[in-house]
């Protein structure tokens, strides 16, 4: 099957009542692992690529390995996405190299660290919007700053996290504003802030209401009922994955992620993509540090990958599971990009048809 754009693949879920876990690849390893559990769910899979998987792998590297992933499961389809674009050049080459979807990441200016205004926001996102839809891919816009609500600071993840504290405002984004954000850009999905932030270090408790705001979900989904909403560090940070490293020799301070049941929260208020990392990351560097403690003779680099795909491939298939994403594969025709662009130029993918409220 070929690649899916996002907006067709977001559209499909938000008719449907699911949500798509989009999961950061920066390996051959990874990718079997997550596309292994998209076939045994019969899920579509958005696999994501940052700005650091890019460098350490290659574009053509990355390219090859999603157009093998899709060759070896034709029923499965495959979303190619930038996560946390930094500029126009970085989305559009990122297209050019066979991505069928970006995000901008406006919130923050080219370095990645630092807070954006608004203005900055809207018109290098506009940009963005402007080019890809040109040729058929899908652009995701981020309102608000990613960052925790319990203590005011955003973990870097990748290259991407504002340093500093933030205040409450930024940290939360505003449901009028992405309104007028999102009439504006033109985006086709919006990453909130509605308290998450990258990388484990999420939060020292279980969160709550005080420190996870989904009530902010509901209400930019009840002014934006046809965007499709986006929750990034959306990592669960698992408790037996966080053991199973402690136990083999490695030393993660307690610490707490979003959890799943707040997600699927999530996915009824409107969300349809989750971003998921970390947990990734977690699966098979805890079978590493395993297989290294179990047996110090081991030097076959697949001895310690097969177990740790195996469990990568667990977690996949327990969120597509879920997320409600499972048994929709096999449902979706794949619309081809020249066919998306057309449809962009016809005004018919424009947010302020498909759906827009004011306050």
């Amino acid at each position: 099957m070929a690649l899916i754009t996002l907006r067709q693949l977001l559209d499909h879920a938000a008719e449907h009542d699911y949500g798509v876990p989009a999961f950061n690849i920066n390996n051959m390893e990874q990718g079997l692992a997550i596309v292994k559990a998209a076939a045994q769910a019969d899920a579509p899979v958005i696999l994501q690529a940052s700005r650091g998987a890019r460098s350490y792998a290659g574009d053509i590297m990355l390219r090859r390995m999603v157009e093998a992933l899709a060759e070896m499961n034709p029923t499965i389809p495959i979303c190619l996405h930038q996560d946390h674009g930094n500029n126009l050049a970085t989305c559009m080459s990122a297209i050019r190299h066979g991505f069928t979807s970006v995000m901008m990441d406006g919130s923050l200016h080219e370095d990645m660290k630092t807070p954006a205004d608004y203005d900055y926001n809207v018109a290098v996102t506009a940009k963005v919007a402007e080019a890809a839809h040109a040729v058929g891919a899908s652009v995701e816009g981020e309102l608000g700053v990613l960052g925790s609500l319990e203590t005011g600071e955003a973990a870097a993840e990748d290259g991407s996290g504002a340093e500093g504290k933030l205040d409450h405002s930024q940290l939360l984004t505003d449901p009028d504003q992405a309104v007028d954000f999102v009439l504006r850009t033109r985006c086709d999905a919006l990453a909130i802030a509605c308290g998450t932030s990258h990388g484990a270090y999420k939060f020292t408790r279980k969160p709550d209401g005080e420190i996870l705001a989904m009530h902010v979900i509901q209400a930019i989904h009840d002014r934006l009922p046809g965007t499709h909403l986006v929750m990034h560090g959306s990592s669960s940070v698992p408790q037996h994955l966080q053991d199973l490293i402690n136990e083999s020799g490695g030393e993660m301070p307690q610490t707490y992620g979003v959890p799943v049941e707040e997600i699927e929260r999530g996915i009824r208020m409107g969300v349809r993509k989750v971003n998921i990392d970390t947990d990734c990351r977690m699966a098979m560097t805890g079978h590493f540090r395993k297989v290294a403690r179990d047996r110090p003779d081991e030097f076959d680099p697949r001895k310690f990958m097969i177990p740790a795909m195996a469990e990568l491939t667990a977690l996949c298939r327990d969120r597509f599971e879920r997320f409600g994403t499972a048994g929709h594969a096999s449902t979706i025709r794949v619309i081809p990009m020249d066919e998306m662009a057309k449809r962009y130029a016809s005004g018919a993918l424009d947010p302020a048809i498909t759906g827009a409220k004011a306050a």
